[in-house]
């Protein structure tokens, strides 16, 4: 059963997504969850910069956990999970919905905000980087293509929100897939090459 705190921080993480962090303050996550008012101070006592952190790390846990799930596919299936993962944002919130450690990095006001973002990316890009690497791709270029996953991804989906429209979001998607698939049949060809 969810408690009051873990549902106020998943209604903080929706409203981040939805509104961005002006429009997230304590009331209109009380609205969203109907908690009680009084819950507020007694589970974020460090006010509403303790509640965005931990709407912060529940972002991060729930993308871990997606990539988690494709650990050992290849490479090619764990972009095109992490594209249908996004994909499925987008259309499910019809594009209301984006991402809320982007929300959090363009409107913080504070250095420790921005600073838990820049560890959540990290983390996240991290993780990416070594299911490729699992799949297939070379360390450096499994490195490489989780930053332009994340990169080229929360860009699409911005555009897909002020849009309106899948369609931005879809070229981009099929760019990055045969981008690895690239990486991919060049890793094996130079495998075979060594053998030879």
């Amino acid at each position: 059963m969810t408690g009051v705190r873990e549902n106020m921080i998943a209604g903080a993480a929706r409203l981040l997504a939805q509104r961005g962090l002006q429009a997230t303050s304590f009331s209109t996550v009380l609205a969203e969850t109907h908690a009680p008012r009084g819950s507020i101070y007694h589970h974020f006592p460090g006010g509403k910069d303790e509640l965005v952190t931990a709407a912060i790390e529940a972002t991060l846990q729930h993308a871990l956990n997606l990539i988690d799930q494709d650990m050992g596919s290849s490479a090619v299936q764990v972009t095109q999970s992490f594209l249908g993962a996004w994909r499925a944002l987008l259309t499910y919130a019809h594009f209301d919905a984006g991402c809320a450690l982007v929300a959090v990095t363009v409107a913080a006001e504070t250095d420790a905000l921005r600073q838990r973002t820049a560890e959540a990316f990290r983390a996240w890009q991290g993780k990416l980087g070594r299911a490729l690497e699992a799949g297939g791709l070379s360390e450096a270029d499994a490195r490489s293509t989780a930053t332009l996953l994340l990169a080229a991804s929360e860009g699409a989906v911005v555009i897909c929100r002020a849009e309106q429209d899948i369609g931005p979001f879809e070229v981009v998607a099929a760019q990055l897939v045969d981008h690895v698939r690239a990486l991919t049949a060049a890793g094996a060809g130079a495998d075979a090459d060594a053998e030879a």
